[in-house]
């Protein structure tokens, strides 16, 4: 899924994840850049050692919190 993102928005996502070292937290911020620089929901997936239903919900979660 493709998530696009202002340069204010990711660099705002990019403090936050620098900022949290709660994994519940990291991983949904990190699920959001990947997607935004193109990564497919497999890939994220893949390198957080996640499954791939639990990117695509913190894509969605993101994308709806957005609205």
């Amino acid at each position: 899924m493709k998530v696009t993102l202002s340069p204010q928005k990711k660099q705002e996502l990019e403090q936050m994840h620098d900022s949290t070292r709660d994994s519940r937290m990291c991983d949904p911020l990190k699920a959001v850049l990947l997607a935004s620089e193109g990564w497919s929901n497999a890939m994220i997936s893949q390198a957080l050692r996640i499954h791939e239903t639990t990117v695509a919900r913190y894509i969605n979660d993101y994308l709806q919190s957005e609205k």
